[in-house]
């Protein structure tokens, strides 16, 4: 599966999702962008994207996006706070659906 993860997300955190194609938004050139144009560009060459931005539904409606999001919910965006996520996150991005958000965590 093709993720993309936010930019608010540990670089290394890529490198734990094993069997996937994982990208950074600074890596694709989308630095800044707003989430709504962000989802827009990622449903074009990503099945999921990856965030800690808790209320992105709220801002967005995420079931008219080809792209599903899951937000990892922990006390923070470190990768010490975010890898014991992982294991959760590899189960979701097994079945999770376009248009789909699920929340990973606590």
């Amino acid at each position: 599966m093709r993720v993309l993860l936010d930019e608010c997300l540990p670089k290394r955190l890529k490198r734990d999702l094993v069997g996937h194609e994982a990208r950074t938004v600074p890596e694709m050139g989308w630095a800044s962008k707003k989430n709504g144009e962000l989802l827009t560009l990622a449903e074009a060459d990503f099945q999921v994207f990856v965030t800690v931005v808790r209320n992105l539904s709220f801002q967005q409606d995420i079931s008219r996006f080809k792209v599903a999001v899951v937000v990892l919910v922990a006390k923070g965006n470190r990768y010490s706070d975010l890898q014991p996520l992982v294991a959760n996150l590899l189960q979701v991005l097994a079945d999770v659906a376009p248009g789909e958000l699920v929340r990973v965590g606590a």
